[in-house]
């Protein structure tokens, strides 16, 4: 390790009057950049940009607690690792960046260029929690990773980037729910609209219940049987396939006017069937409205 190194992974680089300036130097030599301590450096404006690069700098593993970013400029800069911890990057250029498995714990991004940054799956206070078997520890992570999605949410929704903030408040319902006693009904509540819908943020999850839900009660329709032009129509061991293929095919059709509740009239329910019909009607009502809440929302944001 040389000399040079040491100073900055020790802090003794701290007191240089132009730190920005040595920073930027040693960025474009091509010079390692990990384990720095630069807690409450001043980098306003600093410029950390690998121009005519597929890569950008890499300062990782580091120390930026408190540190002064603003204005700063960081596009494709990898802060993989580090501790973003109250550190000011408002105004920043982050366009590209990586800040996965950083700690963002109070780090200020209001009018920073926040497109296409990395943030990784969850913050670190997240992954923490989940392996921690402290259950007080875990409340405590989990308070400080839903502070941090909060504000990541609101940062994205008054820069009118609603996909990021939608993502942002999903992780936010998450961790919220784990603060929840295990076996609470708020709990069971919180995980079943997760299941369904994404807390309002997947769509595509209620189409896939949805199809799901038509499959599973069709089948049920095709072993319990139902009424076709005064023809029982059902399962048949003794039937070919062609003929099981076709009322396989009757019990989905049935299945799909069950669940959107249209009701024609030309199939109809008989025996254990009748329950089954009018469970998979009340789901259909409540999933459809539920579709169109959850769709809505998406599309007038």
């Amino acid at each position: 390790m040389f000399e040079d190194d040491r100073k900055w992974q020790q802090g003794d680089m701290l007191s240089h009057e132009d730190i920005a300036g040595q920073l930027q130097q040693r960025a474009r030599k091509g010079q390692a950049m990990r384990d720095f301590k630069l807690k409450s450096s001043q980098l306003e404006n600093i410029n950390l940009v690998n121009h005519n690069a597929k890569q950008g700098y890499r300062l990782i593993d580091s120390d930026l607690y408190r540190a002064n970013l603003r204005g700063a400029h960081c596009f494709m800069l990898d802060l993989s690792g580090s501790s973003l911890m109250k550190a000011d990057f408002t105004g920043a250029n982050l366009h590209c960046a990586n800040l996965s498995n950083c700690n963002l714990l109070g780090t200020k991004f209001h009018d920073a260029k926040l497109e296409h940054v990395r943030w990784g799956d969850r913050v670190i206070q997240e992954c923490k929690a989940d392996e921690s078997g402290s259950r007080e520890e875990q409340l405590d992570l989990y308070e400080q990773a839903e502070e941090i999605y909060r504000h990541l949410r609101k940062v994205f929704e008054n820069q009118g980037l609603f996909e990021n903030a939608g993502y942002f408040f999903e992780r936010e319902m998450v961790v919220r729910r784990k603060q929840m006693p295990k076996y609470s009904s708020r709990r069971l509540i919180s995980k079943i609209v997760d299941l369904f819908c994404g807390y309002g943020e997947q769509p595509i999850r209620v189409v896939a219940f949805s199809s799901l839900t038509i499959l599973g009660f069709a089948t049920l329709y095709f072993f319990s049987g139902i009424s076709f032009a005064g023809e029982h129509v059902a399962f048949d061991t003794s039937a070919g396939l062609k003929y099981n293929l076709l009322a396989y095919l009757e019990s989905i059709y049935f299945s799909i006017v069950t669940f959107t509740t249209l009701g024609y009239g030309d199939i109809t329910p008989t025996g254990l069937s009748r329950v089954f019909a009018s469970i998979e009607a009340l789901m259909g009502s409540f999933t459809l409205a539920l579709f169109v809440v959850v769709f809505v929302k998406k599309m007038t944001r």
